[in-house]
C-alpha cells in the first residue's frame, strides 16, 4: 500500500516542480481526439520545447494546492493534457490554439501564465501575439523608422541642392 502511495507523491512531486519551472502552462481537453491527431500535436508541441502530458485530475489537484495555484481546480475535470514550457512563453498557447482551429474536438480549459491562472481568453489572446522573432523584427523597425526618415530627408536635400547647382 505503502509502495502506490510513495508513487503518487513522486508524480505530485514531478507536476508541482513542473508548474513552478515552466513559464506557460496550458490544460486542454482532448476528448475526441484521434490517437493520429494527439500524436501530431505531440510532435508540434516536442519541437517547440513544450512538454505535452496526460495526469490523473487528483495528482494534479494536490500539485496546483502547493504552488497555490487553486484556481485551476475548478478545470480539472474529465480527461484533461497539461503543456509546459519552461522556454517560451506563447508557444504552447500559440501550437495549441492552431492545432484547436482545425480540429474542434480539442478545447482550452485555461492556463497559467507566468505564474498567474489565466483564462481561456487570456490564453488565447497570448496564442494571438507574434511570436518572440516578430516582436523583435516589430521593434528594430521602429528603432530603424527616424534613422532611415533622417536618411531620405538628407537625401532629399542633397538631390534639391544638386539640381539648383546645376
Amino acid at each position: 500500500m505503502s509502495n502506490a502511495i510513495d508513487t503518487k507523491k513522486v508524480v505530485v512531486d514531478e507536476i508541482t516542480s513542473k508548474f513552478k519551472d515552466s513559464m506557460s502552462t496550458v490544460i486542454v481537453d482532448y476528448r475526441g481526439l484521434s490517437v493520429s491527431e494527439v500524436t501530431e500535436l505531440r510532435k508540434q508541441l516536442r519541437e517547440a520545447g513544450v512538454e505535452f502530458k496526460v495526469y490523473k485530475n487528483t495528482l494534479t489537484r494536490r500539485a496546483v494546492e502547493q504552488v497555490e495555484l487553486t484556481g485551476l481546480n475548478d478545470f480539472l475535470t474529465g480527461p484533461n493534457a497539461i503543456a509546459f514550457s519552461n522556454e517560451d512563453v506563447i508557444a504552447p498557447a500559440k501550437i495549441i490554439n492552431e492545432f484547436a482551429k482545425s480540429h474542434e474536438a480539442l478545447e482550452i480549459k485555461a492556463g497559467v501564465i507566468e505564474g498567474n491562472v489565466a483564462t481561456v481568453e487570456e490564453v488565447k489572446a497570448l496564442a494571438e501575439l507574434p511570436s518572440r522573432e516578430g516582436l523583435l523584427s516589430m521593434l528594430l523597425s521602429v528603432l530603424q523608422a527616424p534613422v532611415r526618415n533622417l536618411a531620405l530627408a538628407t537625401k532629399a536635400v542633397a538631390d534639391q541642392k544638386e539640381e539648383q547647382g546645376a
